[in-house]
C-alpha cells in the first residue's frame, strides 16, 4: 500500500498543472483533424489526448465531441472513450468540430470533470468549380417504397453544353457510384432513376452531383438522406360511401397497393358538403383508422370525400403526402348527355356544311353528264348499223 500511495503522489506531482489533490483538473485534446476518405462528406474525425496526460488509477478518461451539422443546422455532441469518429458534413460548407476531454469515476468523487477549454477545427470548403454553377432543389422520392427518383434543377449561370453527374455512397459501398440511369429534360440531365436498385432503409446515403463544361469544372453540390424519410405512398383507388340504416353516411377506403406498411400510414380526409342552395363547405381531418363516419343524419346535402396518406412520424422523420384519390360523392350524380342546342352552333359551322353540300352537289352533276356522255357515244354506232341494214324506208298510209 505504501508503494501505491508514493505512485499516485509522483503522478500527482507532475501532471502539470492538471491534477490537483481533492480536486482535478484536465487539459483539451491534441492534434484535431478531419480526413476526407472519399465517401462524399462522411468524414473521419481524429485526435490525441493532452500532452499532459498520464494515467491514474480510478479515473475513465472520455472525450466530448462537438460538430455542427450543416444539415440539420445546430451542434451535436456526443460522449466517446474513442479518439476518433464519423461524422456527415455538407463539404460546401465550413466543417467546425471541438472536443473536450472529461473525467470521472472515484478519482472526481463520482462527478464528471471537463477541460476548461477545448481544441477547435474549422475548416473551409474548397473553392472548387464555376462559382453559382450548383444544382438548385435537389430532391429525392421513394415512390410507394419501389423505386426513387431524384430531381434537381439547373442553375441559371451554367455554362451551355454542360454536363452534370450525380455521385452515391452509402456503408454497403466500397467506393462511390455513378447514377444507374439519368433522367432527361429538353435534352439534359435533370434528375437519376433508381429503378432495379436496392438502396438501403435507416442509412445515410451520401450524394453529389458535379460537372464539367467548356469554362471549367461546376460547383459541386452535396446531400445526405436516408429512403425511409422520402417515401411517397401511392394514390387511394378505391374509396366507397354508405349509407348506415340510422341514417349517418360512412366512407370507407383501401390502402394503395405496395411495399408500404398499412400500420405506419396516416390519413387526411377532405370533406365537402354541397347544400341544396349551391354552397359549399369543406373540413380537413386527421386519422389513423381507414373508415370515417359523419355525424348527424343525411339530409339534401351532397356530400363528397376524397383521401391522401402518409408515413406516420413514429415511422419515420420526414414524410411526403401522396396524391390525393379521385372524388367520390353521395348521392352520386348521374351524367346526362346535354340535347345539342341548334342556336348555339358556331356560324362557321353553317358555312362549312353548305360549302360540302355544294361540293357534294357538284360532284353529283358532274358524274350524270359523264354518264350521260359514255351513253350517247354507245348509241351512235347502234343507229348507224340499224341505218345501214334498212337502207329504204316505205312510207305507208294507214
Amino acid at each position: 500500500m505504501g508503494a501505491q500511495s508514493a505512485l499516485i503522489l509522483l503522478l500527482s506531482l507532475t501532471w502539470r498543472e492538471s491534477t490537483r489533490c481533492n480536486g482535478l483538473t484536465v487539459d483539451p485534446p491534441d492534434h484535431l483533424v478531419a480526413v476526407d476518405p472519399g465517401h462524399l462528406g462522411l468524414l473521419e474525425i481524429t485526435w490525441s489526448p493532452p500532452a499532459s496526460w498520464i494515467d491514474v488509477p480510478d479515473c475513465q478518461k472520455l472525450y466530448q465531441l462537438e460538430y455542427f451539422n450543416t444539415y440539420e443546422h445546430s451542434w451535436t455532441a456526443i460522449r466517446t472513450p474513442r479518439e476518433s469518429y464519423r461524422a456527415q458534413f455538407d463539404l460546401m460548407k465550413d466543417i467546425r468540430v471541438r472536443v473536450y476531454t472529461l473525467l470521472r469515476g472515484p478519482c472526481t468523487n463520482g462527478t464528471t470533470v471537463k477541460s476548461m477549454n477545448y481544441t477547435e477545427l474549422v475548416q473551409k470548403p474548397p473553392s472548387a468549380g464555376v462559382a453559382g454553377t450548383a444544382v438548385k432543389d435537389f430532391v429525392c422520392v421513394y415512390h410507394n417504397m419501389e423505386y426513387m427518383e431524384c430531381n434537381w434543377k439547373r442553375s441559371p449561370r451554367i455554362p451551355a453544353n454542360s454536363q452534370q453527374r450525380l455521385y452515391f455512397w452509402h456503408k454497403d459501398l466500397e467506393q462511390t457510384e455513378e447514377c444507374p440511369k439519368y433522367i432527361l429534360s429538353g435534352g439534359v440531365r435533370s434528375g437519376c432513376n433508381f429503378t432495379g436498385r436496392t438502396l438501403p432503409d435507416f442509412t445515410d446515403i451520401n450524394f453529389c452531383i458535379n460537372g464539367s463544361s467548356a469554362k471549367g469544372l461546376l460547383e459541386p453540390a452535396f446531400t445526405t438522406l436516408q429512403i425511409q424519410n422520402q417515401v411517397k405512398p401511392g394514390t387511394t383507388e378505391k374509396l366507397h360511401l354508405q349509407s348506415r340504416p340510422d341514417g349517418q353516411l360512412e366512407a370507407r377506403w383501401e390502402r394503395p397497393v405496395g411495399k408500404v406498411p398499412g400500420h405506419c400510414l396516416e390519413w387526411e380526409v377532405e370533406h365537402s358538403q354541397e347544400s341544396p342552395d349551391g354552397k359549399i363547405t369543406s373540413e380537413q381531418i386527421l386519422t389513423e383508422q381507414m373508415n370515417l363516419t359523419l355525424s348527424g343524419t343525411l339530409g339534401n346535402e351532397r356530400h363528397c370525400f376524397r383521401v391522401r396518406s402518409k408515413l406516420h412520424k413514429y415511422c419515420v422523420d420526414r414524410a411526403i403526402w401522396s396524391e390525393w384519390s379521385r372524388p367520390t360523392c353521395y348521392p352520386e350524380m348521374k351524367e346526362v348527355e346535354p340535347e345539342p342546342e341548334w342556336d348555339k352552333v358556331p356560324f362557321y359551322v353553317y358555312v362549312a356544311a353548305a360549302i360540302i353540300g355544294m361540293l357534294m352537289l357538284a360532284l353529283c352533276m358532274v358524274a350524270v353528264l359523264k354518264r350521260g356522255s359514255r351513253l350517247e357515244k354507245k348509241l351512235d354506232p347502234l343507229l348507224t348499223t340499224l341505218f345501214a341494214r334498212n337502207p329504204v324506208l316505205t312510207v305507208v298510209e294507214a
